[in-house]
């Protein structure tokens, strides 16, 4: 049995306030007809009420009434769309500063980014905030709507200037895929279906791209081993355990060797199940339970692994987007979240903060409210973590404040691969 992800495309919408995200997505349902007719009664109701002459596509994902009222995407807003080859999830992430952390739990499971950005301001800072967080979260595809088209009267130059931005950063950043497109959100040019008022441009419209693009990236890494975190211990009917936890990684399957960490237990897979039914694989991105050849007192938080093997640390380097109010310095301590298991954390050295114009590192003891930094993290107990190139989940966390319990910022095992 395989979970089917080869037909669902993951995407994260990035870029500055007001350069027009929530009315791209907002035209990309309402073109496909993905709006149920209560949904569009709603979204004429906020614009009348907001006194928008027409409907005013935002308030489609923009659904929080505080976010209707102000006019602006506070929260990550998910949507879901499906066309006749493929089925979308859509996160509307916000645009604003202070909620850049909003924008990276978004495209933190992306197979793709899809940026919007104003024509006539090109590339903003908070644009290429976006793109490096992105980039650093291992997005490697991205689809780029230069929106406002209509308001520089369709200009062919004016495009182009743009696009001169974009390579030049996405060469920088690593993308290895990289669409560009010329669009305008509020008159539905080339969003769905192609312009006529862009003569000179030949390519795929936003949706065309989307359609294209690969599927199941944030899944599926470089690793070639399989890890399945564990997250629950059930006990079975007549006696003995077995180990819950989502793959990811590789598959793993009925026989195959492999290690119990941190307690570096070798054994094998007896049996897999899946909705209490016996599997002979268990694909990535499925939650599993398995049952392995040997005692054991495995619990939440371990790790059932096959090799290349992962690393057992308790000293960490890594690249951390700090959303803390106050600073992060050096000494701290707080609690790391690793995919099933929570540690407490100390920071031991901050090593820098990568300066997003020049792609650089400058020197620096702390990291403030939405910098990029590089730190050394010392954890209290083994932690068992891959490199984030090489596996998403296993080589990703978070950090949690101790005293409020707010996460405060989201990490990678390693240093950034653009620097």
């Amino acid at each position: 049995m395989a979970l089917a992800v080869k037909d669902l495309l993951r995407l994260a919408t990035v870029g500055s306030v007001d350069d027009g995200k929530s009315t791209l997505i907002g035209r990309l349902l309402v073109d496909t007809r993905q709006l149920f007719d209560d949904q569009m009664d709603a979204v004429a109701a906020a614009s009348e009420k907001r006194g928008v002459g027409d409907l005013d596509l935002s308030f489609v994902t923009d659904g929080l009434r505080a976010e209707r009222e102000q006019g602006i995407t506070i929260d990550v807003a998910y949507r879901y769309a499906s066309t006749p080859t493929r089925k979308f999830i859509i996160a509307d992430c916000p645009g604003h500063v202070q909620y850049t952390g909003n924008m990276a739990t978004g495209a933190s499971t992306a197979d793709l980014a899809l940026v919007v950005l104003d024509v006539a301001a090109g590339l903003k800072e908070q644009t290429r905030r976006h793109l490096c967080i992105a980039a650093l979260l291992g997005v490697r595809s991205i689809v780029v709507a230069v929106n406002k088209m209509d308001a520089v009267d369709w200009s062919q130059l004016a495009f182009q200037r743009v696009v001169d931005e974009i390579e030049t950063l996405s060469r920088q950043l690593g993308f290895k895929s990289v669409n560009i497109i010329p669009t305008s959100a509020l008159l539905g040019d080339n969003v769905v279906e192609p312009s006529r008022n862009l003569d000179w441009y030949h390519g795929p419209s936003v949706l065309e791209a989307l359609e294209a693009s690969e599927a199941g990236a944030w899944e599926h890494t470089t690793t070639q081993g399989a890890r399945m975190p564990i997250q629950w211990v059930l006990r079975q009917p007549g006696g003995g355990r077995t180990y819950a936890g989502m793959v990811c990684g590789d598959s793993l399957h009925v026989g195959d060797k492999v290690t119990l960490l941190p307690a570096n237990i070798e054994t094998t897979i007896s049996a897999i199940n899946f909705g209490g039914e016996p599997i002979s694989e268990a694909t990535v991105g499925l939650a599993a339970d398995v049952d392995l050849a040997a005692e054991t007192n495995a619990g939440r938080g371990d790790m059932i692994a096959t090799g290349p093997l992962p690393r057992l640390v308790n000293e960490i380097a890594t690249t951390i987007c700090w959303f803390g109010e106050r600073p992060l310095n050096v000494g701290q301590r707080l609690r790391m979240k690793h995919t099933t298991k929570v540690a407490p954390v100390r920071v031991k050295t901050i090593n820098g903060i990568i300066d997003i114009e020049r792609l650089d590192v400058d020197e620096s003891t702390s990291l403030y409210t939405n910098d990029i930094g590089l730190a050394t993290l010392q954890t209290a107990n083994l932690m068992v973590v891959d490199d984030y190139r090489s596996n998403r989940v296993t080589g990703s966390f978070v950090l949690i404040d101790e005293a409020t319990n707010a996460t405060v910022a989201a990490g990678m095992v390693g240093r950034a691969s653009f620097l």
